[in-house]
């Protein structure tokens, strides 16, 4: 059954199921109370940067929280589409599942540097470990997207070998 999985697949599953539950946990938080969510612990320090160097107002804030929330659920949703394909082995042979998960990679990688730098600018550890091992894990993953190609079929045999003496004779006479 798991003969025909490949490496970018299985990593896909298992970021996909960490980043489903734990992103959209922090999301549905930040979109229920934007600012008694954003100050959780995984979007403080986004918070803190926000108020404290950007000096945004409390709505400006809330709108920012809701953006941030809004790019935690599009990354959400394409590792969800990845793994429907990944469900569907043609696809996840061929390596079509992929494109979700690059997207979601890259969206996913966005967010987490952007969260890691503010982390560092405020200096709130915690929040800057763990958005660099979830840039880390999301790289990674990337890593292994790009360096592991599809899997190649293998050719049918063009001609038939008896078809192929009696072309042989014909040529000679001519």
């Amino acid at each position: 059954m798991f003969g025909n999985w490949r490496i970018g697949s299985v990593n896909g599953v298992v970021l996909a199921a960490y980043f489903i539950p734990a992103w959209t946990l922090v999301a549905f938080n930040i979109m229920v109370a934007p600012v008694h969510g954003i100050f959780e612990r995984p979007s403080v320090a986004v918070a803190l940067y926000i108020s404290d160097h950007l000096q945004m107002s409390g709505m400006d804030t809330v709108r920012a929280a809701w953006l941030l929330a809004l790019g935690r659920l599009t990354v959400v949703a394409f590792f969800a589409i990845s793994l429907a394909l990944f469900a569907i082995p043609r696809t996840r042979k061929s390596g079509a599942s992929n494109e979700a998960l690059g997207i979601a990679l890259a969206i996913g990688s966005l967010i987490s540097f952007a969260s890691m730098v503010m982390a560092s600018k405020v200096g709130e550890m915690a929040a800057l470990r763990l958005h660099a091992t979830e840039l880390l894990l999301l790289l990674g993953a990337a890593v292994v997207l790009v360096v592991e190609r599809p899997a190649q079929t293998r050719p049918a045999i063009a001609a038939e070998p008896a078809a192929l003496p009696a072309a042989i004779p014909a040529a000679r006479s001519a």
